[in-house]
């Protein structure tokens, strides 16, 4: 017998709802929820596709303990003093930084990533911490850190009431929006050009969100930073500068000036490959708008002056007058940020607190880049000692890090590795132990990360949808439990982790005399708390005491968990509004125009302005029915056009002697790959694209479908050395790169990982 259930799709960052139908435990369907206050019934293919994501054949059902070389099915029990007896003697005997943590894009899709590896870094207090950051938004990060004081303030478009929308690197018809959270992207953009705005799109390629745009400007890769830095200084030559409202909370606007003067159109024309009139063009539309956004993603992230450009879009939107106004660039309110501090200076935003051991990388944001992980693990120095064990959750880095082969072989040499992911994957069929989480429809969900990006504020949650399976555990238990065995409490109630969080929240609440439970007991508030489960009282408490919430009765109108549960297609809070200078936390309490280590990194910059690449550089791309490496074992979600090939201009075509369709060698910096050639005129000259994420074709992974159309994976075409340095961001995008045609498919050089890659051992057949 067949019935609904409601579920925020995890899928990726637009967080539509779902209506899923389950036939027993079995998610048979899925549709958009109408009546979600969010997204309306918006559902794109990955979303119609839950039930085949949630039922994957492939994933794991139960924990993989290494013994004898071999991967075995094992009790949750076994596995877990399996990770105690290989961890803790290593933080034991080398310290705590010899355990390397990486986290992967997944974890923000989900409540136990959200919750849970914050009290694992804690406990096991080490530094040696990998995200997906360092290969995707850092840079935004940083700029929004050096520039707001808070790395999480990041400004997002008000796209329901913006009159102009400048998009840089950004292919929202694809990703459905990254950094934005906005369900239906593409309705969104539609409406804006319907009321008759206007929307101009940058980008190399012409990609779908580029067809639908007024105007499309095809700059060269890399250049992004170079075109704003011009736009800015056209704003203050016209005197075009018109900060508004924003005056009172901005400082360093002359020296800013004086910083971006040299930036002329015509100076940075030839780098960008754009008439230096178009640049002014840009530049006075957006001055001229009544409400105008500018909004950069990927494409102008994971390039060598990824952290300048982030910085710079919120310069333009600032000295227009468009930052914290509706119809510009806003920063959202969550219902589970902390409460609204008053406003004045605060604690800054500091770079380079420590370094990594082999490169001197600078900390950014506690982190250090994912690029730098395979030499922290096989490269010895006179200072410290080499990552010895890792502990990677929901990450997949020999298919996201550069260089995927010598990080395949340093994961071969570890002592120690326990791998928390759904698949034996090109990363997990390194690990000692594999522990695996349930399908989704068997997680709660509310989205933490993404609320603080989306373009509307609302909350929601979705309990899960079907049972957990018996034999399977909770990946919030998972969590807590890893966190217990790793921190030397191995044994004790996962509940503890839970029941320690809310105890230093609430302590820590009650001694603040701004808080609405200034001076009570907490141990009493932490009784008042409802929810099923650890993670219920969590989420009840960060509802209670956020900026909408009940203050445990102060506002009986507020929100907590119980109000939440009677509204199951979630609450709508309101469109976004002004709030500075309240999230502002510089050590000035005003918005930091021209940071220190952004003005040191301009000369680098400004050498730029001479670059002109001769050959071809590389460019990655999104799919809609694709989110990197984790979606492609679904056969709903491959295949059509969601091929992975390499996109070439014609003229690049005829110029190498390359047929459509025929396999050409694609050779950079790091290494070499085969793969098939698709012409097409939407990449412009000079420029090919590989998408990311492919490359499923090394033994001993469990990847049925995936393996069976593998695919090449781009980032073995680098070789990790090349880092935007403020940041720590990978330069995956603008890479010069060689191309050349071949008669066939053989190709020894670039097929599968080099010949002294590790090889795991046989894993023992599952029953």
């Amino acid at each position: 017998m067949s019935r609904t259930a409601l579920r925020i799709c995890p899928l990726c960052e637009a967080t539509c709802g779902l209506t899923l139908t389950v036939e027993g435990t079995a998610v048979t369907g899925a549709r958009g929820d109408r009546e979600d206050v969010f997204s309306k019934g918006f559902i794109c293919p990955k979303g119609a596709a839950f039930g085949a994501v949630d039922g994957d054949p492939d994933r794991l059902r139960g924990p993989l303990v290494r013994r004898d070389g071999e991967l075995r099915e094992a009790t949750w029990a076994e596995a877990f003093d399996a990770v105690a007896a290989g961890i803790r003697p290593l933080v034991e005997r080398y310290g705590p930084h010899a355990v390397g943590v990486v986290l992967g894009n997944p974890n923000v899709h989900t409540m136990a990533g959200a919750l849970y590896p914050p009290v694992l870094l804690a406990g096991l207090g080490t530094r040696s911490l990998f995200t997906a950051s360092t290969v995707d938004q850092m840079p935004k990060h940083v700029s929004s850190g050096l520039l707001f004081g808070d790395a999480n303030a990041i400004p997002v478009p008000d796209l329901d009431r913006t009159d102009h929308l400048l998009l840089i690197g950004a292919n929202p018809l694809e990703s459905n929006g990254s950094l934005c959270t906005a369900p239906d992207f593409p309705g969104r953009l539609k409406a804006l050009r319907g009321r008759g705005g206007t929307l101009t799109v940058v980008d190399p390629r012409r990609t779908r969100t580029a067809r639908l745009a007024d105007r499309h400007v095809a700059v060269r890769p890399g250049t992004d930073a170079l075109l704003l830095a011009a736009m800015t200084q056209v704003l203050f030559a016209e005197g075009l500068v018109d900060l508004g409202e924003l005056t009172p909370h901005v400082q360093g606007v002359d020296e800013l000036r004086d910083a971006i003067r040299d930036f002329t159109p015509e100076a940075v024309a030839a780098a960008c490959d754009l008439d230096a009139a178009l640049i002014r063009t840009l530049a006075r539309e957006l001055a001229a708008a009544p409400t105008a956004a500018v909004y950069a993603r990927i494409g102008s992230c994971t390039v060598p002056h990824g952290t300048l450009a982030s910085w710079l879009v919120d310069v333009l939107n600032i000295l227009t007058g468009n930052l914290d106004r509706p119809g510009g660039a806003l920063f959202p309110q969550a219902a589970t940020d902390r409460a609204p501090r008053p406003a004045g200076p605060g604690r800054g935003f500091d770079l380079g607190r420590w370094h990594s051991r082999v490169a001197r990388h600078p900390e950014v944001k506690g982190e250090l880049p994912l690029s730098a992980l395979a030499e922290e693990i096989d490269t010895a120095t006179e200072e410290g000692t080499p990552i010895r064990a890792l502990i990677a959750v929901a990450a997949n880095p020999v298919l996201s890090a550069p260089d995927g082969d010598r990080l395949d072989k340093a994961l071969g040499s570890l002592d120690f590795m326990v791998s928390v992911d759904p698949y034996l994957n090109e990363t997990a069929r390194h690990a000692h132990v594999v522990l695996p989480p349930p399908p989704p429809s068997q997680s709660p969900h509310h989205d933490f990360a993404f609320n603080t990006l989306a373009v509307r504020n609302q909350v929601r949650y979705s309990r899960p949808a079907v049972p957990l399976e018996p034999g399977r555990m909770a990946e919030t238990e998972i969590l807590a439990r890893l966190t217990l065995a790793v921190t030397g409490m191995h044994g004790a109630d996962p509940a503890a982790v839970d029941d320690l969080v809310i105890g230093q929240t609430l302590g820590k609440a009650v001694r603040d005399p701004r808080s609405p439970v200034h001076g009570q007991d907490p141990e009493r508030l932490a009784a008042r708390l409802t929810g099923a489960t650890g993670p219920e009282r969590r989420l009840d408490l960060m509802l209670r005491l956020g900026p909408y919430g009940d203050g445990f009765g102060a506002r009986p109108d507020g929100l907590g968990l119980d109000r939440l549960l009677a509204h199951p297609h979630g609450i709508d809070l309101g469109p976004l509004r002004p709030r500075l200078p309240q999230p502002l936390r510089t050590r000035s309490g005003r918005v930091e125009l021209l940071p220190g280590p952004i003005a040191a990194d301009l000369p680098r910059l400004r050498a730029a302005r001479d670059d002109r690449p001769t050959g071809l550089v590389l460019v990655g791309r999104r799919h809609l029915r694709s989110n990197n490496s984790w979606m492609h074992n679904v056969p709903a979600l491959t295949g059509g056009t969601n091929r992975c090939t390499v996109h070439l201009h014609p003229d690049d075509a005829a110029r190498l002697g390359v047929r459509d369709g025929q396999p050409v060698r694609v050779t950079g910096p790091g290494g070499a790959v085969t793969v098939p050639a698709e012409i097409t005129d939407g990449v412009r000259r000079g420029v090919v694209s590989v998408p990311h994420g492919w490359g499923h074709d090394r033994p001993g992974t469990r990847l049925g479908h995936a393996s069976a159309d593998p695919g090449v994976n781009v980032n073995q075409l680098l070789d990790g050395r090349t880092l935007d340095p403020l940041s720590g961001n990978a330069v995956l995008n603008g890479v010069p790169v060689e191309v050349t045609a071949l008669t066939d498919g053989s190709d020894p050089l670039a097929a599968g990982p080099r010949p002294d890659a590790p090889q795991p051992q046989p894993l023992a057949p599952l029953t």
